[in-house]
């Protein structure tokens, strides 16, 4: 039996139907299966999720990059997630019986390909890193100095760079603020990600979505250590010492079954679904 992956592109583009049109109908074009998508107007942003074997999820990445490199240009690009490239973060995680190196090693040959079709350059993170300073991806983003790992430029002229990665299962996942404080915002998501001393395994942004609303945008990559629960409660205990109420909750793509049943154990007392 075939062995299954997940891919997670995000593409810098939310707004243009056309381009989000496209890159679906890439994805589908290579027989993997496109199980959800989701595109943010003010992030300017849009996140796929993409299951298949090994060859569907590698021919998946590749031809959304080329989709990216003709359709999105970055010099005239503004939007309020933080971004290098027009198919910014390529995430490769591994399901059932695969492994995470298995998924490394599937990365790698999509940074290559993608050099070698394309010329835009990539970076790895996460378990496909070659440098232990380029674990994390809020890494990659900060040093816009550093050389690629594949590729002789740091950046496309129009596509940026890509962050190419191997990872567990991740939740994305947005909590919205009924208040346009973005300083506010930034001082919650110090206090809750793990890189300042909060909750383990939590990254954490601030970033304002307009009409007198801020979002704390956040990554969780280890669900079971730090529940969906956690966080919002945390959250909502800061926000309340600011004056500030919670006004709604947004996720981003997929989600694990398991944080789903313990968020509903936590707020309904269900202890089976």
């Amino acid at each position: 039996m075939k062995k299954l992956f997940e891919i997670v592109p995000n593409l810098s583009e939310g707004r243009k139907a056309a381009t989000i049109e496209a890159a679906c109908a890439a994805v589908e074009g290579t027989g993997a299966r496109l199980i959800d998508w989701s595109s943010d107007h003010v992030h300017h942003r849009s996140v796929l999720t993409v299951v298949g074997d090994e060859a569907q999820v590698l021919e998946a990445a590749i031809r959304l990059a080329g989709v990216a490199l003709e359709h999105i240009d970055l010099r005239g690009h503004r939007g309020v997630h933080p971004r290098i490239g027009a198919l910014d973060v390529l995430p490769f995680v591994p399901l059932a019986d695969a492994t995470l190196e298995e998924a490394a090693a599937l990365a790698h040959r999509a940074g290559s390909e993608i050099w070698q079709r394309y010329r835009v350059p990539s970076y790895y993170y996460g378990a496909a890193a070659r440098q232990p300073e380029r674990l994390l991806l809020p890494e990659l983003r900060r040093n816009a100095d550093w050389l690629p790992d594949e590729g002789d430029v740091r950046r496309h002229l129009s596509a940026g760079a890509i962050a190419i990665g191997a990872r567990g299962v991740l939740i994305a996942f947005n909590v919205e603020l009924a208040s346009g404080d973005v300083a506010a915002a930034r001082a919650i998501a110090r206090a809750i990600r793990e890189r300042d001393g909060g909750l383990r395994s939590l990254r954490a942004l601030a970033l304002p979505r307009g009409d007198g609303r801020v979002q704390v945008s956040l990554n969780v990559t280890d669900y079971v250590a730090t529940p969906l629960y956690r966080v919002v409660e945390l959250i909502k205990r800061l926000a309340a010492e600011r004056g500030i109420e919670i006004s709604g909750c947004e996720l981003v793509g997929c989600v694990p079954f398991a944080a789903v049943e313990s968020a509903a154990a936590y707020y309904l007392g269900v202890t089976t679904l």
